[in-house]
């Protein structure tokens, strides 16, 4: 069987525009940051790292915390695909454990 040649070179994919309008369509529909509660971090760690990765006031992360706290997690930052994954890698710099639904 021959490769189809397209715009982008021999043997290269061709993709429809329906499915890359999909694709962008899913990286920007509103993802969320969900931190989960754990026996390791203080109130004060989870404060300064939510602080540090969405710039949030010492209050709010403090509520944050209480939510993870007495909730067992919390929905902490919500926004497109990209934006998620930069915040979730700022909180696992402590090793907060994380996760993004989308």
């Amino acid at each position: 069987m021959r490769e189809r040649e397209t715009a982008a070179g021999p043997g290269a994919p061709e993709i429809a525009p329906a499915a890359t309008e999909e694709a962008d369509a899913a990286v920007e529909t509103p993802w969320r940051v969900i931190l989960f509660d754990d026996d390791v971090h203080t109130f004060e760690d989870v404060i300064l790292q939510l602080m540090k990765a969405v710039g949030c006031t010492p209050e709010q992360g403090y509520q944050h915390a209480l939510t993870v706290h007495t909730e067992g997690k919390d929905c902490v930052f919500q926004g497109d695909f990209f934006d998620c994954f930069r915040v979730q890698g700022v909180l696992k710099e402590i090793a907060l454990v994380t996760e993004i639904e989308g």
